[in-house]
């Protein structure tokens, strides 16, 4: 473990087992913690609704593999959106959303990620975006009472697919405890789609990232494209977000059986996050 940066491993990177092989992967690997993934799938929902005894467990566990969980990735808030017209879809959203947060503060998890959408699978409206405000000042809020942070995920849609239209976002609602959580490969999408430079986005957000999520893509394909065989400019992003105050950086992959190992990713950022700490430290020892 480099002192200066804690590098993390999102869970399904993983193969889909029990958490006690998932710790020891993690650690095997060279990993600093694991994101833990809320997603759409009623399983990995229901681990907010988790009782006392169960979140217990998890916690002794991350303790005896010497692997702790610090973020959360919120996903399941794409199908359940905060800005939902339909009341029932937007409560099930929050209802999760405010889950996360207990489980973070139960588990010691730092940040719970949020995805940066009003609504996904239906038309964006000024009503949509005003509930998901609505939602996301009342989420804060409780966030707020927890000691937990929220990050918006710079998400594949014109809402919040650059860490600029995402500031906007924390700007209005003007709280220590919600900042950017941006995808690299995401906003790398959005800035050749629109002519302007990822690395000058990223840069906007200097004192408002939590953490990085190191996400390799191609124009127009957002997810399970193999590290280098993208377009996303991984040394030149870490060294603006490492210069921009960012320490916690998250390599999102899926496992695929045969495909890349998570030992490989490791070693892979490590060499750059240590390169960016290197430089960090001479450009000190000059000034």
């Amino acid at each position: 473990m480099n002192p200066a940066y804690r590098i993390g491993l999102y869970e399904k990177a993983m193969p889909d087992c029990g958490w006690p092989e998932k710790l020891q992967i993690a650690k095997n690997a060279g990993y600093d913690f694991v994101e833990l993934s809320i997603d759409a799938s009623e399983a990995r929902i229901s681990r907010v609704f988790s009782s006392r005894e169960e979140r217990r467990r998890l916690a002794e566990l991350t303790f005896r593999h010497e692997m702790p969980i610090r973020t959360l990735n919120a996903s399941a808030l794409t199908k359940y959106a905060l800005g939902d017209p339909d009341p029932a879809v937007r409560g099930r959203g929050i209802e999760i959303a405010e889950g996360c947060i207990g489980l973070a503060d139960d588990l010691g998890a730092r940040v719970v990620m949020l995805p940066g959408y009003d609504v996904y699978y239906k038309p964006h409206s000024e009503r949509t975006e005003a509930l998901f405000l609505e939602a996301v000042l009342a989420l804060t809020e409780r966030a707020a009472a927890a000691g937990v942070q929220l990050g918006f995920e710079t998400m594949e849609n014109d809402f919040m697919n650059t860490v600029e239209k995402g500031l906007r976002w924390v700007q209005r609602v003007g709280s220590n405890y919600l900042k950017l959580y941006p995808d690299i490969g995401n906003v790398t999408n959005a800035c050749v789609r629109y002519g302007t430079d990822p690395i000058a986005d990223l840069r906007l957000g200097r004192g408002q990232m939590t953490s990085l999520h190191l996400k390799e893509t191609l124009p127009g394909r957002f997810r399970e494209v193999p590290y280098g065989q993208g377009h996303v400019d991984f040394p030149a992003a870490i060294a603006a977000a490492w210069d921009c105050g960012v320490r916690r950086f998250v390599t999102e992959f899926w496992y695929r059986p045969g495909g890349e190992t998570p030992e490989g990713v490791c070693r892979r950022f490590r060499a750059l996050l240590d390169e960016a700490a290197r430089a960090n430290q001479e450009e000190k020892t000059i000034c």
